[in-house]
């Protein structure tokens, strides 16, 4: 198993993790539950764990990948910049999630404030979290990029069929 299998089974997790702690987050403040919070922390802290994992694995993908046709650095470039604001808001969040189950655990008055603190910078990781999947997901799969009809010069009719250029000729 070489670096780029090890970072596509790691690099889900830090995406999907931050969503489902931030729904989780949510539903603990609307509830006014701190077990549920919790639950939601632990989540942000696995999310920072392995986003540390896909960072680690992500230079060795990247020298497996970048010379592959239609695989350019510039797109790769893009990925590993998204990535690393990524891994700062986590890792961030993270840190205020360790603070979140202590102030929990020792039900302190300022539980709730870390609660949406750590609401606030969950909102930005997911909203990172979604770039940083797009721009990962199109270094391989050209269909999902956003100039994917100025790169190939072909696109579908409407009856599925391919056609050269995307303009009418009427």
């Amino acid at each position: 198993m070489n670096d780029a299998h090890l970072h596509l089974l790691v690099n889900h997790f830090p995406i999907i993790g931050t969503i489902f702690g931030l729904g989780i987050l949510i539903s603990g403040i609307l509830l006014k539950n701190n077990t549920v919070k919790s639950t939601a922390y632990v989540l942000f802290i696995v999310a920072a764990i392995f986003v540390a994992f896909s960072m680690g694995t992500g230079e060795g993908a990247e020298e497996l990948v970048e010379d592959m046709p239609s695989v350019g650095k510039q797109i790769i470039h893009e990925h590993e910049e998204m990535a690393e604001k990524l891994a700062f808001i986590l890792y961030v969040l993270g840190v205020i999630s360790l603070g979140g189950l202590y102030l929990n655990f020792k039900k302190h008055t300022r539980a709730k404030l870390i609660s949406y603190v750590a609401l606030i910078v969950a909102l930005v990781g997911v909203f990172l979290a979604q770039q940083t999947g797009t721009t990962g997901g199109e270094i391989r799969h050209t269909e999902i990029r956003s100039d994917v009809f100025q790169t190939t010069g072909v696109e579908e009719n409407s009856t599925g069929g391919k056609q050269e250029g995307s303009e009418d000729k009427d």
